[in-house]
């Protein structure tokens, strides 16, 4: 019988056929040819002695023999593609870590530290997946995570990192060869940048609530320059292009070393419930390479926190 079963490729198709009702989108995610779907399709009906769609001039639709193949296939492909990552995992041993971050944390904080890691744990050799995205812990070949956000992520451990406080900061050479930054007001004169981010009602802290905290309620907002990530707008304050509001724990090692400074010391804070959160499966909470990573970052957080005297 089971010599009569399709095989992985074989499933794959029938679920991008499936999912999307339509040959061409299907055969453009696996980069085929919509004829070789079609082709494929019809092998699987020929192998099975089943009908799995009807077709017309314009549309496909399921049969109920379809349908129940197609939710078995989604299954089947899941299953199939958690084990081979726990394969993938077991395969790379336990000398190996691999952390999932965005690339702020990665250039600005993280990898700076990672020296220091090493020293202290000469056996376990870092690794990084450096996105954006979420990653799933079972699809991906990720141990640990650091992400942002509300820290409520179900199955997993999530350990607060980093209060978000919001800072403006520019370069040295701004403050000596541009209009002076006596008081807030005099920000008008400067190009002021901020990103932009909303999310559940919680909007990251921009120029308008800044210069509100400051007593300031006529802000004319139309001249700030809003950049899509933090990165691109502390880049704009260390060129000497822009007085740029930064969250304080990513720019820390730049004001420490002279390449930014604050022209003011007021600062905000994002919602509460948001942070930076390190996080992993709570059934991977005793692998030794875990417990390794979550001390040692957890006490360079401490650290940060200690420098920081907002």
């Amino acid at each position: 019988m089971a010599a009569l079963l399709p095989g992985t490729r074989a499933l794959r198709t029938l679920e991008a056929a499936a999912r999307h009702l339509n040959f061409t989108r299907a055969a453009d995610e696996l980069g085929l040819t919509s004829a070789a779907v079609s082709h494929q399709i019809k092998e699987i009906e020929d192998q099975l002695g089943i009908v799995l769609f009807t077709r017309t001039s314009r549309t496909i639709r399921l049969t109920e023999a379809g349908t129940v193949l197609y939710e078995a296939a989604t299954d089947t492909l899941d299953l199939l593609g958690r084990a081979v990552m726990r394969a993938r995992k077991m395969a790379r041993g336990t000398e190996f870590l691999k952390v999932t971050l965005d690339a702020q944390f990665a250039a600005k904080w993280l990898m700076r530290r990672v020296e220091n890691f090493r020293q202290q744990r000469p056996g376990i050799e870092l690794r990084f997946d450096i996105a954006y995205g979420l990653r799933d812990f079972d699809l991906d070949d990720v141990d640990v995570g650091i992400r942002f956000g509300a820290g409520k992520y179900p199955g997993l451990s999530a350990h607060r990192l980093f209060d978000n406080i919001i800072i403006p900061v520019c370069s040295p050479g701004l403050l000596t060869s541009g209009p002076p930054l006596r008081e807030p007001r005099d920000l008008f004169n400067h190009t002021l940048a901020h990103i932009e981010w909303a999310r559940q009602g919680v909007t990251w802290p921009n120029w308008r609530m800044w210069m509100a905290a400051a007593g300031i309620n006529d802000f004319d907002d139309s001249r700030t320059v809003v950049f899509g990530t933090s990165t691109d707008a502390v880049q704009a304050a260390l060129d000497g292009n822009a007085v740029a509001l930064a969250d304080f724990a990513m720019v820390a090692n730049d004001l420490s070393e002279g390449r930014l400074v604050r022209p003011f010391e007021l600062s905000i804070r994002v919602a509460p419930e948001y942070a930076y959160f390190l996080v992993y499966p709570q059934a991977m909470a005793d692998d030794p390479r875990i417990v390794a990573f979550r001390e040692w970052i957890l006490e360079e957080v401490s650290r940060t926190r200690t420098a920081d005297k907002l």
